[in-house]
Protein backbone atom coordinates (compact mmCIF):
# COMPACT_ATOMS: atom_id res chain seq x y z
CA UNK A 1 0.00 0.00 0.00
CA UNK A 2 2.94 2.34 0.62
CA UNK A 3 3.94 2.32 -3.06
CA UNK A 4 0.39 3.18 -4.11
CA UNK A 5 0.08 5.96 -1.53
CA UNK A 6 3.39 7.55 -2.51
CA UNK A 7 2.58 7.31 -6.19
CA UNK A 8 -0.72 9.13 -5.73
CA UNK A 9 1.07 11.86 -3.77
CA UNK A 10 3.48 12.37 -6.66
CA UNK A 11 0.76 13.12 -9.24
CA UNK A 12 0.92 16.88 -9.78
CA UNK A 13 -1.06 19.37 -11.90
CA UNK A 14 -0.04 19.98 -15.49
CA UNK A 15 2.76 22.49 -16.08
CA UNK A 16 0.86 25.63 -17.11
CA UNK A 17 4.01 27.58 -18.01
CA UNK A 18 5.08 24.89 -20.47
CA UNK A 19 1.57 24.85 -21.96
CA UNK A 20 1.59 28.64 -22.36
CA UNK A 21 4.92 28.52 -24.19
CA UNK A 22 3.72 25.70 -26.43
CA UNK A 23 0.53 27.65 -27.19
CA UNK A 24 2.53 30.74 -28.04
CA UNK A 25 4.64 28.76 -30.53
CA UNK A 26 1.55 27.11 -32.03
CA UNK A 27 0.11 30.57 -32.67
CA UNK A 28 3.27 31.61 -34.55
CA UNK A 29 3.53 28.56 -36.82
CA UNK A 30 3.04 29.01 -40.58
CA UNK A 31 -0.68 28.25 -40.64
CA UNK A 32 -3.92 29.97 -39.74
CA UNK A 33 -4.35 29.85 -35.96
CA UNK A 34 -6.22 26.74 -34.89
CA UNK A 35 -6.14 25.19 -38.37
CA UNK A 36 -4.63 21.92 -37.11
CA UNK A 37 -7.54 21.55 -34.71
CA UNK A 38 -7.16 18.83 -32.11
CA UNK A 39 -3.52 18.28 -33.06
CA UNK A 40 -2.75 21.72 -31.65
CA UNK A 41 -4.64 20.99 -28.43
CA UNK A 42 -2.86 17.66 -28.10
CA UNK A 43 0.62 19.11 -28.52
CA UNK A 44 -0.08 21.76 -25.88
CA UNK A 45 -1.44 19.16 -23.49
CA UNK A 46 1.59 16.91 -23.97
CA UNK A 47 3.77 19.93 -23.17
CA UNK A 48 1.87 20.37 -19.90
CA UNK A 49 2.12 16.68 -19.05
CA UNK A 50 5.84 16.40 -19.71
CA UNK A 51 6.60 19.88 -18.35
CA UNK A 52 8.41 20.80 -21.57
CA UNK A 53 7.48 23.57 -24.01
CA UNK A 54 8.97 21.33 -26.71
CA UNK A 55 7.76 17.87 -25.70
CA UNK A 56 9.30 14.66 -27.04
CA UNK A 57 7.73 11.44 -28.27
CA UNK A 58 10.69 9.17 -28.98
CA UNK A 59 10.61 6.30 -26.49
CA UNK A 60 7.19 4.64 -26.78
CA UNK A 61 5.87 1.55 -25.04
CA UNK A 62 2.70 -0.51 -25.17
CA UNK A 63 1.85 -2.38 -21.98
CA UNK A 64 -0.64 -5.18 -22.59
CA UNK A 65 -1.83 -7.03 -19.51
CA UNK A 66 -3.56 -10.40 -19.35
CA UNK A 67 -5.71 -12.08 -16.74
CA UNK A 68 -8.47 -14.66 -16.47
CA UNK A 69 -11.87 -14.22 -14.87
CA UNK A 70 -13.80 -16.68 -12.73
CA UNK A 71 -17.08 -15.23 -13.95
CA UNK A 72 -16.50 -17.12 -17.22
CA UNK A 73 -17.95 -20.09 -15.33
CA UNK A 74 -21.31 -18.33 -15.70
CA UNK A 75 -21.13 -18.72 -19.52
CA UNK A 76 -21.05 -14.98 -20.21
CA UNK A 77 -19.28 -15.28 -23.56
CA UNK A 78 -18.49 -17.42 -26.57
CA UNK A 79 -14.86 -18.21 -25.78
CA UNK A 80 -13.35 -20.62 -23.24
CA UNK A 81 -10.88 -19.21 -20.72
CA UNK A 82 -8.05 -21.19 -22.34
CA UNK A 83 -8.06 -18.60 -25.13
CA UNK A 84 -6.44 -16.02 -22.82
CA UNK A 85 -3.21 -18.01 -22.53
CA UNK A 86 -3.34 -19.00 -26.20
CA UNK A 87 -3.63 -15.37 -27.28
CA UNK A 88 -0.75 -14.29 -25.06
CA UNK A 89 1.35 -16.96 -26.76
CA UNK A 90 0.24 -15.47 -30.09
CA UNK A 91 1.34 -12.02 -28.85
CA UNK A 92 4.75 -13.41 -27.98
CA UNK A 93 5.07 -14.97 -31.45
CA UNK A 94 4.28 -11.58 -32.99
CA UNK A 95 1.07 -12.71 -34.67
CA UNK A 96 -1.60 -10.46 -33.14
CA UNK A 97 -3.12 -7.14 -34.09
CA UNK A 98 -1.22 -5.35 -31.34
CA UNK A 99 2.09 -6.63 -32.70
CA UNK A 100 1.36 -5.12 -36.11
CA UNK A 101 0.08 -1.76 -34.87
CA UNK A 102 2.71 -1.28 -32.15
CA UNK A 103 5.37 -1.87 -34.82
CA UNK A 104 3.72 0.77 -36.99
CA UNK A 105 3.76 3.16 -34.03
CA UNK A 106 7.41 2.40 -33.30
CA UNK A 107 6.54 1.26 -29.79
CA UNK A 108 8.12 -1.57 -27.85
CA UNK A 109 5.60 -3.99 -26.38
CA UNK A 110 5.57 -5.30 -22.84
CA UNK A 111 3.26 -8.24 -22.19
CA UNK A 112 2.34 -8.89 -18.57
CA UNK A 113 0.82 -11.98 -17.00
CA UNK A 114 -1.28 -10.47 -14.22
CA UNK A 115 -3.45 -13.50 -13.60
CA UNK A 116 -3.61 -15.98 -16.45
CA UNK A 117 -5.10 -19.30 -15.35
CA UNK A 118 -2.00 -21.28 -16.21
CA UNK A 119 1.76 -20.94 -16.45
CA UNK A 120 3.12 -19.39 -19.63
CA UNK A 121 6.45 -20.31 -21.17
CA UNK A 122 9.22 -17.83 -20.27
CA UNK A 123 9.83 -15.18 -22.94
CA UNK A 124 11.96 -12.04 -23.08
CA UNK A 125 8.88 -9.90 -23.79
CA UNK A 126 6.82 -11.44 -20.99
CA UNK A 127 6.79 -10.06 -17.46
CA UNK A 128 5.16 -12.28 -14.86
CA UNK A 129 3.35 -10.37 -12.12
CA UNK A 130 0.77 -13.07 -11.54
CA UNK A 131 -1.36 -12.27 -8.50
CA UNK A 132 -3.29 -15.53 -8.82
CA UNK A 133 -4.43 -18.03 -11.42
CA UNK A 134 -7.47 -16.01 -12.45
CA UNK A 135 -10.04 -14.28 -10.28
CA UNK A 136 -12.82 -16.02 -8.38
CA UNK A 137 -16.39 -16.09 -9.71
CA UNK A 138 -17.77 -12.70 -8.67
CA UNK A 139 -21.30 -14.09 -8.61
CA UNK A 140 -20.35 -16.14 -5.58
CA UNK A 141 -18.39 -13.47 -3.68
CA UNK A 142 -15.40 -11.15 -4.20
CA UNK A 143 -13.31 -11.74 -7.32
CA UNK A 144 -10.19 -11.17 -5.21
CA UNK A 145 -9.14 -9.86 -1.81
CA UNK A 146 -8.38 -6.18 -1.24
CA UNK A 147 -4.75 -7.15 -0.68
CA UNK A 148 -4.68 -8.79 -4.12
CA UNK A 149 -6.34 -5.74 -5.68
CA UNK A 150 -3.67 -3.49 -4.19
CA UNK A 151 -0.97 -5.94 -5.32
CA UNK A 152 -2.28 -5.73 -8.89
CA UNK A 153 -2.28 -1.93 -8.90
CA UNK A 154 1.22 -1.76 -7.46
CA UNK A 155 2.46 -4.26 -10.06
CA UNK A 156 1.38 -1.81 -12.75
CA UNK A 157 3.19 1.03 -10.98
CA UNK A 158 6.35 -1.07 -10.77
CA UNK A 159 6.26 -1.90 -14.48
CA UNK A 160 6.08 1.78 -15.44
CA UNK A 161 8.96 2.49 -13.08
CA UNK A 162 11.07 -0.20 -14.76
CA UNK A 163 10.13 0.93 -18.27
CA UNK A 164 10.92 4.56 -17.43
CA UNK A 165 14.51 3.51 -16.68
CA UNK A 166 14.80 2.46 -20.35
CA UNK A 167 13.42 5.79 -21.54
CA UNK A 168 9.69 6.41 -21.77
CA UNK A 169 7.99 9.45 -23.30
CA UNK A 170 4.53 7.93 -23.75
CA UNK A 171 2.79 4.69 -22.81
CA UNK A 172 -0.26 2.91 -24.18
CA UNK A 173 -2.46 0.40 -22.36
CA UNK A 174 -3.89 -2.87 -23.64
CA UNK A 175 -5.57 -5.98 -22.31
CA UNK A 176 -6.32 -9.63 -22.89
CA UNK A 177 -8.69 -11.69 -20.79
CA UNK A 178 -11.73 -13.79 -21.60
CA UNK A 179 -14.59 -12.41 -19.52
CA UNK A 180 -13.06 -8.99 -18.96
CA UNK A 181 -15.87 -6.99 -20.57
CA UNK A 182 -18.17 -8.49 -17.92
CA UNK A 183 -15.84 -7.36 -15.13
CA UNK A 184 -15.38 -3.93 -16.71
CA UNK A 185 -19.13 -3.43 -17.08
CA UNK A 186 -19.56 -4.34 -13.41
CA UNK A 187 -16.84 -1.90 -12.33
CA UNK A 188 -18.41 0.90 -14.39
CA UNK A 189 -21.92 0.22 -13.12
CA UNK A 190 -20.77 -0.04 -9.50
CA UNK A 191 -18.85 3.23 -9.43
CA UNK A 192 -21.03 5.34 -11.75
CA UNK A 193 -24.37 4.16 -10.43
CA UNK A 194 -25.60 3.64 -14.00
CA UNK A 195 -27.94 0.78 -14.82
CA UNK A 196 -26.18 -2.43 -15.81
CA UNK A 197 -28.10 -2.39 -19.10
CA UNK A 198 -26.33 0.89 -19.98
CA UNK A 199 -22.84 -0.36 -19.14
CA UNK A 200 -22.97 -3.78 -20.75
CA UNK A 201 -22.31 -4.73 -24.36
CA UNK A 202 -22.04 -7.80 -26.54
CA UNK A 203 -18.31 -8.34 -26.00
CA UNK A 204 -17.13 -10.83 -28.61
CA UNK A 205 -20.52 -10.93 -30.33
CA UNK A 206 -23.33 -12.14 -28.06
CA UNK A 207 -26.89 -12.84 -29.16
CA UNK A 208 -29.79 -10.97 -27.55
CA UNK A 209 -30.39 -13.90 -25.21
CA UNK A 210 -26.70 -14.11 -24.27
CA UNK A 211 -26.58 -10.35 -23.62
CA UNK A 212 -29.60 -10.60 -21.31
CA UNK A 213 -27.86 -13.42 -19.42
CA UNK A 214 -24.65 -11.38 -19.14
CA UNK A 215 -26.62 -8.45 -17.69
CA UNK A 216 -28.33 -10.76 -15.20
CA UNK A 217 -24.94 -12.19 -14.15
CA UNK A 218 -23.55 -8.70 -13.48
CA UNK A 219 -26.64 -7.73 -11.49
CA UNK A 220 -26.23 -10.85 -9.37
CA UNK A 221 -22.57 -10.07 -8.76
CA UNK A 222 -23.36 -6.51 -7.69
CA UNK A 223 -26.10 -7.72 -5.36
CA UNK A 224 -23.99 -10.46 -3.79
CA UNK A 225 -20.98 -8.25 -3.14
CA UNK A 226 -22.60 -5.11 -1.66
CA UNK A 227 -19.99 -2.73 -3.07
CA UNK A 228 -19.03 0.69 -1.78
CA UNK A 229 -18.75 2.94 -4.89
CA UNK A 230 -16.70 5.48 -2.92
CA UNK A 231 -13.94 2.88 -2.42
CA UNK A 232 -12.37 1.96 -5.77
CA UNK A 233 -10.18 -0.79 -4.32
CA UNK A 234 -13.27 -2.40 -2.81
CA UNK A 235 -14.97 -2.33 -6.23
CA UNK A 236 -11.88 -3.69 -7.99
CA UNK A 237 -11.58 -6.49 -5.45
CA UNK A 238 -15.19 -7.55 -5.63
CA UNK A 239 -15.99 -7.37 -9.36
CA UNK A 240 -12.77 -6.43 -11.16
CA UNK A 241 -9.84 -8.26 -12.69
CA UNK A 242 -6.11 -8.47 -12.18
CA UNK A 243 -5.37 -6.89 -15.55
CA UNK A 244 -7.81 -4.07 -14.79
CA UNK A 245 -5.98 -3.38 -11.52
CA UNK A 246 -2.61 -3.61 -13.23
CA UNK A 247 -3.65 -1.11 -15.91
CA UNK A 248 -4.94 1.25 -13.21
CA UNK A 249 -1.43 1.06 -11.73
CA UNK A 250 0.12 1.82 -15.13
CA UNK A 251 -2.03 4.95 -15.37
CA UNK A 252 -1.09 6.11 -11.86
CA UNK A 253 2.59 5.26 -12.33
CA UNK A 254 2.74 7.15 -15.61
CA UNK A 255 0.98 10.20 -14.18
CA UNK A 256 3.38 10.31 -11.23
CA UNK A 257 6.29 10.44 -13.70
CA UNK A 258 4.71 13.05 -15.99
CA UNK A 259 4.30 10.50 -18.79
CA UNK A 260 1.19 10.71 -21.00
CA UNK A 261 -0.83 7.49 -20.93
CA UNK A 262 -2.95 6.57 -23.93
CA UNK A 263 -5.79 4.26 -23.00
CA UNK A 264 -7.29 1.74 -25.37
CA UNK A 265 -10.93 0.69 -25.12
CA UNK A 266 -13.50 -0.55 -22.64
CA UNK A 267 -11.23 -2.51 -20.30
CA UNK A 268 -8.63 0.27 -20.17
CA UNK A 269 -11.53 2.63 -19.50
CA UNK A 270 -12.55 0.58 -16.45
CA UNK A 271 -8.94 0.78 -15.26
CA UNK A 272 -9.03 4.55 -15.78
CA UNK A 273 -12.16 4.78 -13.63
CA UNK A 274 -10.37 2.96 -10.80
CA UNK A 275 -7.23 5.13 -11.24
CA UNK A 276 -9.08 8.46 -11.30
CA UNK A 277 -11.19 7.50 -8.30
CA UNK A 278 -7.95 6.87 -6.41
CA UNK A 279 -6.27 10.02 -7.77
CA UNK A 280 -8.56 12.51 -9.59
CA UNK A 281 -5.51 14.49 -10.80
CA UNK A 282 -4.49 11.48 -12.90
CA UNK A 283 -7.23 12.30 -15.42
CA UNK A 284 -5.11 15.11 -16.83
CA UNK A 285 -2.50 12.56 -17.91
CA UNK A 286 -4.95 10.23 -19.70
CA UNK A 287 -5.67 10.46 -23.41
CA UNK A 288 -8.48 8.33 -24.82
CA UNK A 289 -7.22 6.85 -28.09
CA UNK A 290 -10.61 5.92 -29.50
CA UNK A 291 -14.23 5.16 -28.78
CA UNK A 292 -14.86 1.44 -28.98
CA UNK A 293 -17.79 -0.21 -30.72
CA UNK A 294 -18.49 -1.90 -27.37
CA UNK A 295 -21.78 -0.63 -25.97
CA UNK A 296 -21.15 1.45 -22.88
CA UNK A 297 -17.78 2.81 -23.93
CA UNK A 298 -19.20 6.15 -25.07
CA UNK A 299 -20.92 6.54 -21.69
CA UNK A 300 -17.71 5.48 -19.96
CA UNK A 301 -15.67 8.17 -21.72
CA UNK A 302 -18.34 10.76 -20.94
CA UNK A 303 -18.23 9.71 -17.29
CA UNK A 304 -14.45 10.11 -17.30
CA UNK A 305 -14.69 13.45 -19.10
CA UNK A 306 -12.45 12.25 -21.94
CA UNK A 307 -12.86 12.92 -25.66
CA UNK A 308 -11.60 10.12 -27.94
CA UNK A 309 -9.13 10.91 -30.71
CA UNK A 310 -10.55 8.32 -33.12
CA UNK A 311 -13.77 6.51 -33.94
CA UNK A 312 -12.92 3.51 -36.11
CA UNK A 313 -15.58 1.12 -34.75
CA UNK A 314 -12.83 -1.05 -33.27
CA UNK A 315 -13.41 -3.47 -30.38
CA UNK A 316 -10.42 -5.81 -30.49
CA UNK A 317 -8.65 -4.64 -27.37
CA UNK A 318 -5.02 -5.72 -26.89
CA UNK A 319 -3.98 -2.05 -27.07
CA UNK A 320 -4.63 -1.76 -30.81
CA UNK A 321 -6.52 1.52 -30.50
CA UNK A 322 -3.90 2.93 -28.13
CA UNK A 323 -1.13 2.19 -30.64
CA UNK A 324 -3.00 4.21 -33.28
CA UNK A 325 -3.53 6.97 -30.73
CA UNK A 326 0.21 7.17 -30.11
CA UNK A 327 0.75 7.70 -33.84
CA UNK A 328 -1.65 10.66 -33.81
CA UNK A 329 -0.08 12.14 -30.68
CA UNK A 330 3.41 11.85 -32.13
CA UNK A 331 2.19 13.68 -35.25
CA UNK A 332 0.77 16.45 -33.05
CA UNK A 333 4.07 16.91 -31.21
CA UNK A 334 6.07 16.87 -34.44
CA UNK A 335 3.99 19.68 -35.92
CA UNK A 336 4.64 21.80 -32.83
CA UNK A 337 8.38 21.17 -32.87
CA UNK A 338 9.18 20.93 -36.57
CA UNK A 339 6.92 23.38 -38.38
CA UNK A 340 8.52 26.76 -38.96
CA UNK A 341 7.20 29.93 -37.39
CA UNK A 342 6.37 32.89 -39.61
CA UNK A 343 9.59 34.57 -38.49
CA UNK A 344 11.70 31.47 -39.13
CA UNK A 345 10.21 31.02 -42.60
CA UNK A 346 10.29 34.68 -43.56
CA UNK A 347 6.55 34.61 -44.24
CA UNK A 348 4.34 37.62 -43.54
CA UNK A 349 1.69 37.04 -40.91
CA UNK A 350 -1.96 37.75 -41.67
CA UNK A 351 -3.92 40.44 -39.88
Amino acid sequence: MKLLTNTIKNIKPLDKAAMDRAKARQDRLTKPAGSLGKLEELSIRIAGIQGKASPEIKNKAMITMAGDHGVVDEKVGNWPKEVTAQMVENFLRGGAGINVLAKQAGARIVFVDMGVAGDLKPHKQLIVKKVDYGTKNMCQGPAMTEAQATMAIEAGIEIVKDEAKKGLDIVGTGDMGIGNTTASSAVFAAISGKKVEATTGRGTGLTDAQLKHKIDVIKRALAVNKLDPSKPIDVLAKVGGYEIGGLAGVILGAAARRIPVVIDGFISGAAAIIATKLAPQAKDYIIAAHVSAEAGHTAMLEYLGLKPLLDLEMRLGEGTGAALGIIVIEAAVMTLNEMATFAEAGVSEGE
